[in-house]
C-alpha cells in the first residue's frame, strides 16, 4: 500500500472534494473584498468620463476581476491547504489515516491532484480570459475611461527616436508593414536638441522605409508660419516597425504564442529580450506554484492537534507559502535587471521551495 498514491478511493474523493471547497470559498472571499477596495479607489476616474454611469462600472468590474482571480489564487489554495489540513488535524483524521498504514504522501495525494488540476486551469484562464481582459483594460485606461477602443491591441501614446529627430502617435493599430498610425507628430531637431519643425498628419502608414504623412502640415517654430501640403509626403525614415513593438510589449495582455512572437522580433532586430524571455518561463511557472503549496502546507497537517502545537504549525505552512511569493517576485526582479537568467529566475523559486517542502515533510513525517 506503501506504493499506492491514492489507496482509498473514497478517502481522496473525501479530501479532495473538502480541499477543492474551501478553494472556491476562500478564492470568492479574496476576490469579492479586493474588487470592492479596487473599485472604490478607481470609480472616480471611471466615472469623470463624459456619459459614464454604472454600466461603465460594472464593466470595469468585468475586466478587473480576472485579473484578480489569477493574482489570488495561489494565495487561495495556500489558504485553504491550511484550513484543510488544520481541520483534519483537530478531527483526528490524520492520525487515522496514519494509522491504517497512509504515508504523509498519500494523505496529501488527494490536495497534489486538485492542486494540479487548479495549476491546469490557471494556465488556461491566463491565457483565454486575464490576457484579453488585461488587454481591453489597459486600452481603456490609455483613453480615460472614454470609449472603449474596438480593437484592444491598440497601442497608445508611442513615442520613438528617428536618430535626432522625435515620431509621436497618438495610437497605432496593426503589425508589421501593415501598421497604421493616427494623430501623427513628426519633430525636426538642430544639433542643440532644440525643435526647429514640426510636421502634423492625421493618419500614416509604413512606407518601407520611413512612414507616409497623409497631407501632412508643417510648422516652422523660427517663423511660426504654417504650410499645408497637398501631397502625401516620407517621414521618420529610421523608425520601423518593430520599434513600435519594443516600446510597448505587455507580457501580460499577450498569449504565450503572442509573446513569443514578440521576443523573436525583437531579437531579430538586435535588441535585449532578457525581460520578456522571463515572464515568457514565468507563465509556464506561475500557474505551478498553486502546485507546490500542499507541500508547503503540509506541516499544519500533522502533529497532535492537543499539543498545543497546531497553530504554530499553521503559522509555519503560511509563512513558507508567503515566503515563496516573496523569493518569485524577487527572483523575476533580478532576471528583469539582467543579474538572473531568464529561466532561472522563472523558475528556482519553484525548485527551491519544492525542495524544501519535500525535506522538511520526510524529515519530520516519513
Amino acid at each position: 500500500m506503501q506504493l499506492e498514491f491514492f489507496p482509498s478511493r473514497t478517502l481522496a474523493v473525501y479530501i479532495g472534494k473538502m480541499f477543492a471547497v474551501r478553494i472556491v470559498a476562500v478564492l470568492l472571499m479574496l476576490v469579492l473584498i479586493l474588487q470592492m477596495l479596487d473599485l472604490l479607489s478607481e470609480s472616480g476616474k471611471v466615472m469623470a468620463a463624459a456619459g459614464n454611469g454604472q454600466g461603465e462600472l460594472l464593466t470595469y468590474v468585468s475586466l478587473r476581476m480576472p485579473q484578480l482571480v489569477s493574482r489570488f489564487l495561489p494565495y487561495s489554495v495556500l489558504l485553504a491547504t491550511i484550513i484543510t489540513l488544520m481541520t483534519l488535524n483537530q478531527n483526528s483524521e490524520v492520525v487515522a489515516m496514519k494509522a491504517a498504514g497512509l504515508s504523509a504522501h498519500q494523505v496529501l495525494a488527494p490536495l497534489f491532484l486538485v492542486a494540479a488540476v487548479t495549476s491546469a486551469v490557471t494556465f488556461a484562464f491566463n491565457e483565454r480570459v486575464v490576457t484579453r481582459s488585461s488587454a481591453t483594460l489597459k486600452a481603456w485606461q490609455n483613453v480615460q475611461y472614454g470609449p472603449i477602443p474596438k480593437e484592444s491591441a491598440i497601442k497608445t501614446n508611442v513615442w520613438l527616436q528617428d536618430g535626432p529627430n522625435i515620431l509621436f502617435a497618438r495610437t497605432v493599430a496593426g503589425d508589421g508593414n501593415a501598421m497604421q498610425m493616427t494623430g501623427v507628430s513628426w519633430y525636426r531637431r538642430d544639433p542643440t536638441g532644440m525643435v526647429t519643425e514640426i510636421v502634423t498628419t492625421p493618419a500614416a502608414s509604413y512606407a518601407n522605409p520611413g512612414w507616409t504623412f497623409s497631407k501632412p502640415v508643417m510648422f516652422d517654430v523660427q517663423s511660426a508660419r504654417k504650410t499645408p501640403s497637398a501631397t502625401d509626403q516620407v517621414f521618420a525614415r529610421t523608425v520601423e516597425p518593430v520599434q513600435v513593438a519594443i516600446s510597448k510589449v505587455d507580457a501580460d495582455a499577450q498569449s504565450l504564442t503572442e509573446l513569443s512572437g514578440s521576443i523573436v522580433a525583437i531579437r531579430e532586430a538586435g535588441f535585449r529580450t532578457t525581460e520578456l524571455e522571463g515572464k515568457w518561463w514565468h507563465k509556464l511557472s506561475g500557474p505551478l506554484s498553486a502546485l507546490l503549496m500542499p507541500l508547503l502546507g503540509a506541516v499544519a497537517a500533522f502533529g497532535l492537534a492537543r499539543s498545543g502545537h497546531l497553530f504554530i504549525r499553521a503559522v509555519t505552512g503560511m509563512g513558507l507559502g508567503f515566503a515563496y511569493f516573496v523569493f518569485d517576485n524577487a527572483a523575476l526582479a533580478m532576471g528583469n535587471f539582467g543579474a538572473y537568467p531568464p529561466f532561472l529566475a522563472a523558475w528556482a523559486p519553484f525548485l527551491l521551495f519544492f525542495l524544501i517542502g519535500e525535506t522538511v515533510l520526510i524529515r519530520t513525517e516519513e
